[in-house]
């Protein structure tokens, strides 16, 4: 084999004029700088290459002069592909101001468009983007009117409406590892994540182009484990070792073996949250938590509520995920974001994709910066500013109960606690809640329609997402509806009948988050709707461990069927519930009896399949129909 090592500039050399070159990055973890820098220089020193099409899942750079941002010189970019801009955003300018064309596609479309485009297959298939900006509808992900070509068209299959992402070729791929051998096989042992590296480079090559390696060392030919090797030699074309300082691990840290997993950093001492809106926000949202369950947080105001998962103590009950592949751990912030300390694995971009589409996420709490009354919100381009979507549209539209977080103006707010009363101090310029929102980000009306749980959680009040629209229906103490609130929306909310926000949330003591989530008190847990003739039981994190834990809950019921004085529907959440196996038999019993005695239709859910398999068995048994779902939204269809 010849030897594949090589300088930057002999690397770069081989991207001619025209090329469609796709790099990898995620912020600053993976983000081949040393071969980004070469391709700029050869640009300034000789005019060349020129017209190129730059594609990109998530912006590699650092929101300044880092990563891509170094290639946004007039005649070096034709085209952007990209899905997030944010931290890209010398690039996002040319988009915006009509110098290039440019696209905004979903981030984890983009990542799985490197896998379908690597196989040689048409494009992808999706439902991610319907209803938003990326919807041919709505302008196919078109950022100006430059842009003309579509690459996303709308077909339907079985009556069923589904987006087709048009797949291209990738004429060089710029990838990154961490160790390659002579003939090319790179290990990423120190790298945060894998991201789409595999993908990418299999793409490119089976495109008949190119594929540039960005490492740090160089090790014997033969050397690697090849567990260890994540891109072989068939693959990459050549290698560039980097400058240290263009091969950090994160734009915001050079090395940290807790974000490799090459070690396992002690837990640090927390340091709690200053008592602001961002903790208010935070900890209303963490409210929400569902235990045992996976959630992914977003980036931004999002962040804060792993801060207060630390603080309550809550990281034994719940996984934290981020959409480059991490799962478990403490995901990081700033340009840090990506990495996640001590996760428990790390997988590839796409991969971690497959999931969040396919509804494995049972939380997701994501910024807004504009909403408007009937639940859309925009995030990717609002006041002329080009943010882009990222995984937002993905993460949004598919996981089963979701949280939008932020203050409820911007632009100067500032506001005070006093006496556990949230006080106005200097109100924001601008309100996020509008008539009209600049782009859909999120469908609200496409939400509504598949009875996705949805809240917007402001520091000074709450709102949830109904088929009419946007219901008020929680407000901070010391906040005015009418001054505060309503006199500020460029709309008129649902107003029926709001309570007040949690006291805990605007006090400096903590609020016993791991007690109140797990211990939840029966009258927070049973509801019956009187104009539904429906019970709805939050069994969610309940725990069956003695006698008296399977009686509180028979009583309950029976007293309920004995003061309507007739048989009533029953939807039953087992989320995260946990049933010892030594009060198995007195549980199910308890429940046959109750469904034979006070309903007319029952249905359960849990996203745990191991529950659903459990649930059945032991239904079945006792000649109760085992009518149990995946999510809350099958179980009511099932009822009504």
């Amino acid at each position: 084999m010849r030897n594949k090592i090589v300088d930057a500039a002999e690397a770069v050399a081989i991207i001619r004029s025209g090329d469609t070159v796709a790099s990898s990055g995620f912020v600053g973890v993976g983000t081949p700088d040393e071969i980004i820098k070469a391709l700029e220089r050869r640009f300034v020193q000789t005019g060349e290459p020129r017209d190129l099409s730059l594609v990109f899942a998530a912006a590699p750079g650092d929101g300044a002069d880092r990563g891509l941002n170094r290639l946004a010189h007039p005649g070096l970019i034709k085209r952007l592909v990209g899905g997030h801009f944010g931290l890209v955003p010398k690039l996002a300018r040319m988009a915006v101001d009509n110098h290039v064309e440019a696209y905004n596609l979903p981030l984890g479309c983009v990542s799985h468009l490197f896998r379908e485009i690597a196989g040689r297959k048409a494009g992808l298939l999706s439902k991610v983007g319907l209803g938003t900006f990326v919807d041919p509808a709505n302008g196919g992900g078109k950022l100006n009117a430059r842009t003309t070509e579509e690459l996303v068209r709308m077909i339907e299959i079985d009556g069923e409406q589904w987006l087709f992402y048009k797949a291209f070729p990738i004429n060089v791929a710029i990838i990154r590892g961490t160790t390659a051998d002579h003939n090319g096989n790179i290990s990423m042992e120190k790298e945060a994540l894998t991201l789409d590296n595999l993908a990418l480079a299999t793409a490119a090559k089976n495109c008949k182009g190119f594929v540039i390696a960005q490492v740090e060392r160089i090790a014997a030919s033969g050397s690697l484990n090849p567990r260890h090797v994540k891109i072989p030699s068939v693959l990459i074309d050549c290698v560039v070792v980097a400058q240290p300082e263009n091969h950090v691990q994160t734009y915001a840290t050079g090395y940290n073996g807790a974000f490799s997993g090459e070690l396992r950093a002690p837990a640090d001492r927390n340091v709690p949250m200053a008592l602001d809106n961002r903790k208010i926000i935070a900890r209303r949202c963490a409210l929400e938590l569902p235990m045992g369950g996976v959630v992914n947080l977003g980036i931004g105001m999002p962040e804060g509520v792993a801060s207060v998962a630390a603080e309550e103590k809550l990281f034994d009950f719940v996984t934290l995920t981020a959409e480059p592949g991490i799962i478990g751990g403490i995901p990081q912030g700033g340009l840090d974001f990506g990495a996640s300390i001590n996760a428990e694995s790390i997988i590839d971009q796409n991969q971690m994709f497959d999931f969040y589409d396919g509804g494995g996420l049972d939380l997701a709490c994501l910024g807004m910066a504009q909403v408007n009354g009937r639940g859309d919100v925009n995030v990717s381009l609002f006041n002329g500013r080009l943010a882009g979507a990222g995984g937002f549209i993905n993460i949004s539209q598919n996981a089963r109960r979701l949280i939008f977080a932020g203050t409820f103006t911007t632009g100067g707010l500032k506001t005070s606690v006093v006496d556990g009363q949230l006080k106005i101090l200097s109100e924001g310029k601008s309100s996020k809640f509008i008539d009209k929102v600049d782009q859909i980000t999120f469908s609200g009306q496409l939400a509504a329609t598949n009875r996705q749980p949805v809240l917007y959680v402001t520091e000074r009040c709450v709102f949830r997402l109904t088929p009419e629209g946007l219901e008020l229906i929680e407000i901070a103490p010391g906040i005015d509806m009418q001054r505060d609130i309503l006199a500020l929306m460029g709309f008129r909310p649902i107003v029926r009948a709001p309570k007040s926000m949690d006291v805990s949330l605007f006090s400096e003591a903590l609020m016993q988050l791991d007690d109140r989530l797990l211990n939840r008190p029966l009258a927070e847990r049973l509801s019956y709707d009187a104009d539904r003739n429906t019970l709805f039981l939050g069994l969610d994190g309940y725990r069956v461990h003695r006698d008296a834990d399977v009686e509180v809950i028979r009583a309950s019921i029976l007293e309920l069927f004995h003061r309507v004085g007739r048989r009533f529907s029953a939807v039953v959440n087992y989320d995260s519930s946990y049933i010892a196996p030594d009060m198995a038999e007195k549980w199910f019993s308890m429940a046959a009896e109750v469904e034979r005695t006070c309903y007319d239709h029952a249905s359960r859910y849990t996203t745990s399949a191991f529950m659903r398999l459990k649930l059945g068995d032991a239904l079945a048994r006792r000649d109760v129909a085992p009518h149990i779902f995946e999510t809350s939204a099958d179980a009511h269809r099932f009822v009504e």
